[in-house]
């Protein structure tokens, strides 16, 4: 199994954030510790091998020289063969002459007992310079470095003689024993330290994310105004603070929402359901004649019609907020939709004194009907809110950036600044609405928006009191709407 599935496994995967970070953290400084280790060793034993090989090499070359140079002199090859070496208290070192037959000719005393003849490895050229000998181990255990050259003799005729020069290296290796069991005690003693720091480092490293999960753990519905950013985290976990405190604004603005929707739905149903249980208990409190009961069930008829509208709204408003709601677009011709919705409010239009117009000529990619829902909704509430005299104004216009814009405008009574926020908000109703529209659910512009956002554009409005409102419509053109849906 690679090294790659056995990280994916669900073992490795539910490991805690801290047991990860002493892993990660223990393995990179053992991985440190082990590669430092390794070059100090390495670099004993070469710088060793180097000084042993330097000693040799100068040695051989010593005796070349005098073999070339003393000839007939040669006490000195004598001091430099059999007595220099036996003297020195400190290095080990043994030299052998050989002659062409290799027959021993000069030697160190005790060499022949150290090491023999055959254990040295083949000799080097007389024009050749020596440069890395080699290790021997003899059989009492000790280790020696040999190296092996020819050498001329300044003699006419005489054939070449062979250098042997050996290095008792024991002490050298038992140095390098000792270090590398020092460095494999260091390198323990440095595993079990980096897993102590790495747990020590990971916790206290962790501590402000418990801290965290600890101010989490005390947020419930009820505490949604708690935050958490307030305090000082680190750079890591700062970003999250403010993302979780986002998160709580968010939720706390729904709550909010959910607990004012459920008000308001609340104050809906109850009216019509207090009004049909008075008239039903008014019409049995005594026997009536057919005619009374005919306009009892008369207006339990608007109530039970009052309901069923308020109940398609929610529906439809359920349905536009589920993730997967699609509607039907095809090109429309704004123009035309509008005059249908204006002419059925044409008489509503004319009974109160208001002058409908409407103008200019685009093509957008829509639902027809929900097109004409929105209009429908929009211009309903203009007219609710417009004096006797007064003028509601439709206007259709395509725009620069290839969208298309349709504005109803009204020269009513306009609508308080601090309520343009949340009059797209469900069964949200401005005091003055309520009380000239008693009726009215509050749901109008929130199926507006919720219809806008299903075409892919947006509702916004603009309005100053005592002078009227002015709602704008932004759909993509039919071009910009084909692209996006491929």
């Amino acid at each position: 199994m690679s090294s790659k599935n056995a990280l994916n496994r669900p073992l490795f995967r539910s490991w805690s954030i801290a047991r990860r970070l002493t892993l990660l953290y223990a393995g990179s400084s053992v991985l440190m510790l082990v590669l430092a280790t390794t070059y100090l060793y390495w670099s004993l034993v070469e710088n060793l091998t180097r000084e042993d090989n330097a000693f040799l090499a100068n040695e051989i070359q010593e005796c070349r020289r005098l073999l070339n140079q003393n000839t007939n002199n040669e006490d000195l090859l004598a001091y430099e063969i059999h007595i220099e070496p036996a003297a020195s208290k400190f290095i080990k070192y043994y030299v052998r002459l050989l002659d062409d037959r290799g027959r021993i000719l000069l030697e160190t005393p005790r060499m022949a007992d150290v090491v023999a003849v055959s254990s040295f490895p083949a000799a080097i050229a007389t024009t050749e310079i020596p440069m890395r000998g080699t290790f021997w181990k003899s059989g009492a255990g000790d280790w020696y470095l040999l190296m092996s050259a020819r050498a001329e003799v300044n003699i006419e005729g005489r054939a070449p003689r062979t250098l042997h020069v050996a290095l008792d290296v024991s002490m050298d290796e038992a140095l390098i024993a000792s270090y590398r069991r020092t460095l494999l005690v260091v390198v323990a003693l440095g595993i079990l330290f980096s897993c102590a720091a790495g747990f020590f480092v990971a916790r206290k490293g962790l501590q402000p994310l418990k801290e965290i999960t600890k101010a989490t753990d005390s947020i419930s519905a009820s505490q949604l105004h708690e935050r958490i950013a307030a305090k000082a985290w680190p750079e890591e976990l700062a970003s999250l603070a403010r993302s979780f405190d986002q998160m709580l604004d968010r939720l706390e603005n729904s709550f909010s929402r959910l607990s004012q929707f459920s008000a308001d739905l609340a104050h809906e149903l109850r009216t019509p359901i207090n009004n049909l249980r008075g008239e039903a208990g008014v019409a049995l409190s005594q026997a009536r004649t057919p005619e009374e009961y005919r306009r009892t069930l008369e207006s339990s008829l608007e109530e039970y019609a009052r309901l069923s509208r308020l109940i398609d709204n929610l529906l439809f408003l359920a349905r536009a907020d589920g993730p997967i709601t699609s509607i039907a677009r095809t090109a429309c011709e704004a123009r035309k939709a509008i005059e249908v919705v204006r002419e059925f409010y044409q008489a509503l239009a004319e009974d109160r004194g208001v002058e409908v117009i409407c103008g200019g000529e685009a093509t957008l990619e829509a639902d027809p009907v929900l097109f004409r829902q929105v209009i429908s909704n929009l211009l309903s509430n203009a007219l609710n809110c417009t004096a006797r005299g007064g003028k509601v104004s439709i206007s259709v216009q395509r725009q620069d950036d290839r969208t298309v814009e349709i504005s109803v405008s009204d020269t009513g009574c306009g609508i308080p600044a601090e309520h343009l926020g949340k009059i797209f908000d469900r069964f949200y109703r401005v005091g003055q609405a309520r009380s000239q529209q008693p009726n009215a659910s509050g749901l109008g512009l929130a199926i507006v928006k919720s219809i806008m956002a299903l075409h892919g554009g947006t509702v916004s409005v603009q309005s100053e009191l005592g002078k009227g409102s002015t709602f704008t419509l932004k759909f993509a053109s039919a071009g910009v709407s084909a692209a996006a849906r491929r």
